[in-house]
This record gives structure tokens, C-alpha cells and sequence, in this order.
């Protein structure tokens, strides 16, 4: 069986994870939402990544609902499961949790102190595996408005200052992840170009931060890529 590769936004691909993909020849499905095209049944693939997009996971549109169900099927049948941004609040309002807006939103590289955005892994989870080889603070690139509600039989594995809620676990193969480690210089590009609320920002101060940030957030992009592919059997 292949990876299934969710994305909700058109512009929101795997980036960094194809080059891995690609690398380890590892068979996958790329299915596009914004293209109106299905979410597969989830009980034919290894694993599936679900990637970030403008809707909010309490939406009731037939997209939304039709994606919580596919995803609380694919838990239910202990399929691993990576959930990117929207992704994430996906995954924890399938499997009973909640979302609702975050007092700030996360845009870019830096929150309202003009520090970097970064997730800092609690320290009773710095060895699970979906860490392997990283530090305990992880720089991170940002878009959303919105944040979860763990139900308790849910894991915070990582907070942020502005965003409590960064990296959690749902089960033990199913992780989700608030923020984007996915960037390629391409795809930066083409978000900067196009997202209503990057295009706010200063998109010269974007470019210098995504420059100077470039080879950590590649190194780290990877290793998370990795070791959950590892997790999920597939390398």
C-alpha cells in the first residue's frame, strides 16, 4: 500500500517531503480538496500526511465532514497519521476534541515580540520518536488563526508562546503538527504571492527570514518528515 497525501489548499503541497519521497522511491497518492477531487477510503493506504488550507475544521461544508470522517476512520483503524496546520485541528476534532480561535494569530516566521516563532518539546516526550535527532526547540514558520482543545486521552508534546498547542499525539501512530516545517523556497515564494495575510506582511523582511533561517528549517523539515515515515514502517 502507498502514502496518501491530503491537500486541502491547492498551494499547500508536501515540499520537503517529496524530496524524501522521492529519494527512498516510496510509492504515494497526491489527492487535491480544492480541486474537488475525493478523499479515498483511508483502509487502503500505509499512512496518510494531511497538509494545511484556509478552511476552519468546524466548518460543515461536505468538504470538512466527509475529511473528519475519513480521518476518524483512518485513526479507529490505527493507520499512522501526520496532520499539518489544518491538518492537526482535523485530527483532534475527529477524534473528539475541539477548535477555536487562538488569541493571536501566527503569521510568518515572527510573533509580536519580533522574536522567531519556535515549538519547545516538553521534556517528558524530547525521546519520543517522532523527535529523533532534533533539539528540544524547534524554529517553525506559521498561518493560522485557530487552535485546539485536547481531549485527556491526548498528548501535548511541544507548546509555543503564543499558541499552547503545537505538537500533539492522538495515538501512537497519529501526531499532529500546528505549524509548517513543509517550505521550499518555491513554494515560499508562491505563498508570499498569494496568501491574503502573508501578502500584509513585509514580504522583504519574509524573504531575509526565510534566507537566514534556511538550512535549520530544511534540517529540521527533514528530520520530522523521516521519522514519522519511520514510524509509519515505510523507511
Amino acid at each position: 500500500m502507498s502514502l496518501l497525501i491530503v491537500k486541502n489548499i491547492s498551494m499547500e503541497g508536501p515540499g520537503i517531503l517529496q524530496d524524501i519521497l522521492n529519494e527512498n522511491n516510496i510509492e504515494h497518492e497526491i489527492v487535491d480538496l480544492d480541486a474537488r477531487e475525493r478523499f479515498p477510503d483511508p483502509g487502503k493506504y500505509s499512512a496518510i500526511i494531511v497538509f494545511g488550507g484556509h478552511d476552519s475544521a468546524n466548518d460543515a461544508t461536505e468538504k470538512m465532514t466527509t475529511e473528519l470522517k475519513m480521518i476518524k476512520q483512518a485513526i479507529d483503524a490505527g493507520i499512522p497519521y501526520l496532520g499539518i496546520c489544518l491538518g492537526m485541528q482535523a485530527l483532534i476534532k475527529a477524534c473528539g476534541g475541539s477548535v477555536h480561535a487562538n488569541d493571536v494569530k501566527e503569521i510568518g516566521f515572527r510573533g509580536e515580540d519580533e522574536r522567531y516563532y519556535s515549538v519547545n518539546i516538553l521534556q517528558e516526550y524530547i525521546e519520543d520518536p517522532l523527535f529523533n535527532g532534533l533539539e528540544s526547540t524547534l524554529k517553525i514558520f506559521h498561518l493560522h488563526g485557530e487552535t485546539v482543545k485536547l481531549t485527556k486521552y491526548m498528548q501535548l508534546l511541544a507548546i509555543g508562546k503564543y499558541c499552547r498547542h503545537q505538537i500533539v499525539k492522538v495515538s501512537e501512530k497519529a501526531y499532529g503538527i500546528q505549524g509548517h516545517f513543509e517550505l521550499t523556497p518555491e513554494m515560499f515564494t508562491i505563498w508570499i504571492d498569494n496568501d491574503p495575510e502573508l501578502m500584509e506582511l513585509d514580504r522583504k523582511k519574509l524573504e531575509n527570514d526565510f534566507e537566514l533561517l534556511a538550512e535549520e528549517y530544511h534540517n529540521i523539515g527533514r528530520k520530522l518528515f523521516s521519522n514519522f515515515l519511520k514510524i509509519a514502517e515505510i523507511i
